[in-house]
């Protein structure tokens, strides 16, 4: 095998097999490596080690492809860490995942996109054509273009181009609801978005007549809006159907419901897959946990809770799901469910006075869990802040949510929490440990618990689907539903 632009071979003697153990040696630095590893997860020493060739009986090999830098990333995230990096880390590792090609950490460096690196990831991805890598964390300075945009239009017309022609992330709500009938329905049970151009709520689609977002499960996934679980009425007879809509064709499907019938569950969306999580049925907390993986349209029982929940709260944070169990006597849990491992990890306790998490929310490393305030005022909620690096807890200054709105409900996007109430539609800056007011819109006046999350939305769609509202209410008094799937609602 002759060598290349990428790496040249030292000679050494054939042996008759190879070794497990490696030396890899870059710019006078060496490192010993699994041959086992580098063989399963970096593509470029998968076909050296099978090409038969007598490189492959080498026991070190001189790499002039990558830096020092960006092979001891490549290292980290290969041995299960997660690793922070700064901007020459990111650059040579960047170029390690080109060259190398090592999907474990493109999927690492997409996991760490944010508001102080995206820029840079972005420009540096599309120039060594790191395709995954540079979508990703384009939709990511989309979702901050205003913020962004005097340091966008520094990088290439065309690369500008490109991010202005993305859809951004738009805030979304709706409200529980129980099923109604074609005879009467209810106008009430619509899915909403933010118009933030106007500081308003508007209507995008109606909930199929069959659906309930009462006592539910409410997920994102690939853009697509997941529901599972939800109650017929106070019997808490179960929805025993799933449901999906599509914003790019403006379409409900079903789908599976879970093989445990549950409500009050957590769902999260996760890589290919739905997880119901916890829940109760018949009055009962439930502990076990269904993976529903979209591509083959079936459920499975994955590891159970350590302890029956419902209404667990949840985050994704770099790309991994963690989730609150409360203990009781003042402390609280966080697990992460390692995906790899297929098993629940306890991460950290909170232990405080008043510390039953209520909801959790993630930005760049850092978990921010939200718990009761003092005198059992849960319209006054304290937060701490978990940073999944450092492995430290701290207490953010000042209480969030007052007699306007609390954050029982919230959503982050680039360096913003967006929460709301009846009363008004709060958006939060989130800066060293302290969430600032940066605007106030209208409330989202609907009765009833609220999920919110973010979905991308095709503005042709969303223009048809509001004239054809507007039509409809002023001929029929209720909106339309116009089936494009053979499965559709």
């Amino acid at each position: 095998m002759e060598s290349n632009s990428c790496s040249s071979f030292s000679q050494q003697p054939r042996q008759r097999q190879p070794p497990e153990n490696l030396r890899v040696s870059i710019d006078g630095r060496s490192f010993a490596v699994d041959k086992t590893i580098l063989s399963e997860k970096c593509e470029y020493f998968r076909a050296l080690f099978q090409s038969g060739m007598r490189e492959c009986q080498q026991e070190e090999i001189q790499l002039q492809c990558v830096g020092v830098l960006g092979f001891q990333v490549m290292l980290q995230v290969l041995g299960g860490k997660h690793p922070m990096l700064s901007s020459d880390q990111i650059v040579e590792a960047i170029e390690c995942a080109a060259f190398l090609q090592v999907p474990a950490l493109t999927e690492h460096l997409i996991n760490i996109v944010n508001s102080e690196n995206c820029l840079l990831i972005y420009h540096t991805a599309a120039t060594y054509g790191v395709g995954e890598l540079s979508y990703s964390s384009a939709l990511f300075i989309r979702d901050m273009y205003p913020e962004l945009k005097e340091e966008v239009h520094t990088l290439p017309k065309k690369m500008v181009d490109y991010i202005e022609s993305l859809l951004p992330s738009s805030y979304m709500a709706v409200c529980s609801h129980s099923p109604s009938t074609e005879q009467l329905k209810d106008l009430q049970r619509t899915v909403c978005y933010l118009d933030e151009d106007n500081s308003e709520w508007k209507v995008l689609t109606h909930l199929p007549v069959s659906t309930s977002t009462t006592m539910a499960g409410v997920a994102v996934l690939d853009n697509k809006l997941y529901i599972i679980g939800g109650v017929h009425d106070i019997t808490k007879k179960v929805v025993e159907n799933g449901f999906c809509y599509n914003p790019a064709a403006n379409t409900w499907s079903t789908i599976c419901g879970s093989q445990q019938l549950r409500y009050n569950l957590t769902l999260i969306g996760h890589e290919g897959c739905l997880y119901a999580i916890g829940g109760e049925f018949n009055m009962k907390a439930l502990s076990s946990v269904e993976r529903y993986t979209v591509s083959n349209g079936s459920w499975g029982f994955v590891p159970p809770l350590p302890c029956p929940a419902a209404l667990v709260a949840s985050a994704i944070a770099v790309n991994r799901i963690f989730i609150c169990l409360w203990k009781g006597k003042g402390a609280t849990d966080i697990l992460e469910y390692a995906s790899e491992r297929n098993q629940w990890l306890l991460v950290t306790t909170l232990i405080r006075e008043h510390s039953y998490g209520l909801y959790m929310v993630p930005h760049k490393d850092n978990l921010y869990v939200m718990r009761n305030g003092p005198c059992d005022d849960f319209l006054m909620c304290v937060m701490d802040c978990y940073n999944l690096s450092s492995g430290q807890w701290t207490a953010m200054s000042g209480q969030y949510g007052n007699s306007k709105g609390s954050l029982l409900t919230a959503v982050a996007r680039g360096d913003s929490v967006f929460t709301l109430s009846r009363e008004v539609t709060t958006e939060y800056t989130v800066e060293d440990y302290k969430w600032r007011v940066k605007r106030e819109m209208k409330g989202f006046g609907r009765i009833g618990s609220i999920y919110t999350f973010l979905m991308r939305l095709n503005k042709v769609c969303v223009s048809n689907m509001e004239n054809s509202v507007d039509q409809d209410q002023k001929v029929r008094g209720f909106p339309r539903f116009s089936p494009q799937c053979s499965d559709s609602l």
